[in-house]
């Protein structure tokens, strides 16, 4: 969208890019994380590699060739790489050469953690935004997506942590029409990101029971393009979801959905994820129709309400980090 540099805030953050399950042994996937192309790969022995879709004799894509064995195999003159150091170990035209020391692709980290491939393109200052119910057997753990958007994934985020647009685009879902009232809640922004607690809305049958009720959530924005919910029920039911935003461009993002929950075991997995589809994908022709696209971080473009006292903290919070990229400054 813009020819700029991408600030490190979000270069060095980690990005989902795949569920664990789509990347099998010998599978290329093509990925597009900051306006960069990457391809995904298994060596036969299982080594996770995230590589610049880039061959560097030539510069076509290595999406386009094989995996064999513990290389990646470039379908233009069939050289190959090897997984874990990059670098070219065969050049089939010259048999016993030496390739030279730039003769060695271009490498990102990677890991494997709750179902997902994460990648980070720079230097990571801190580990994978921590999902703890993941880890609890006393939760139900799927994933969701990806969701596909053209729309600025820091929109994507916003939207997540808003509750006052539930009865107006999930109606009779997660909110009525007839009882909009967002009372006001507590917001802080520390370190780790920003905070707010007790938000509450009306919803028609929140817990099943076929009566409407208030409801409370509460929000943290861990990072930029992570934001982490959790929906307390009574009688100490939980639902939280993380949701992870994959900026593929400043106007272009994909969304992943985690969610855990420790109740309602008779409800199937394709059933918890055709919920989340049906959500996101009502919230899809907004984030899609935001003019500008960008996220305006001064009050100069958009007014705010009491209502968006989430909104403006995390807008506060990246001018805090400096952010630039995905952004308007005013």
């Amino acid at each position: 969208m813009r020819d700029k540099p991408i600030d490190p805030v979000l270069l060095n953050d980690w990005y989902v890019l795949a569920k664990a399950t789509d990347l099998t042994t010998g599978t290329l996937l093509l990925c597009r994380l900051l306006g960069k192309d990457l391809v995904l790969w298994r060596s036969e022995t299982g080594h996770l590699s995230a590589w610049e879709d880039r061959c560097p004799h030539r510069s076509v894509r290595l999406s386009l060739g094989n995996v064999v064995g513990e290389t990646l195999v470039c379908s233009y003159h069939g050289m190959a790489y090897q997984a874990v150091t990059g670098r070219c170990v065969n050049v089939p035209a010259h048999p016993g050469y030496v390739p030279p020391k730039q003769a060695c692709v271009q490498q990102y980290r990677v890991q494997e953690r709750y179902g997902l491939i994460y990648v980070c393109l720079g230097e990571p200052d801190r580990d994978i935004p921590r999902f703890p119910e993941w880890e609890d057997p006393a939760y139900r753990c799927t994933v969701a997506g990806p969701y596909a958007m053209r729309a600025n994934g820091l929109r994507a985020i916003e939207n997540f942590l808003d509750v006052a647009h539930f009865p107006f685009i999930h109606t009779n879902i997660l909110g009525v029409l007839e009882n909009p009232v967002i009372e006001d809640y507590t917001v802080s922004i520390d370190d780790h990101g920003v905070y707010a607690k007790d938000i509450c809305v009306w919803q028609p049958d929140p817990y099943g029971t076929g009566e409407g009720t208030q409801v409370s959530y509460d929000y943290w924005a861990m990072r930029p393009l992570t934001a982490y919910l959790r929906k307390n029920n009574p009688g100490g039911e939980c639902l939280t979801l993380m949701y992870s935003v994959t900026p593929v461009e400043e106007d272009q993002c994909i969304a992943w959905m985690s969610i855990a929950m420790n109740y309602a075991p008779e409800l199937s997995e394709s059933e918890v994820i055709a919920f989340q589809d049906m959500i996101t994908l009502q919230d899809l022709k907004n984030l899609e129709s935001h003019s500008p696209q960008l996220l305006p971080l001064t009050s100069s473009i958009e007014f705010s309400v009491p209502s968006d006292r989430t909104s403006l903290a995390y807008r506060k919070w990246l001018k805090q980090l400096g952010l630039t990229y995905g952004v308007l400054e005013g």
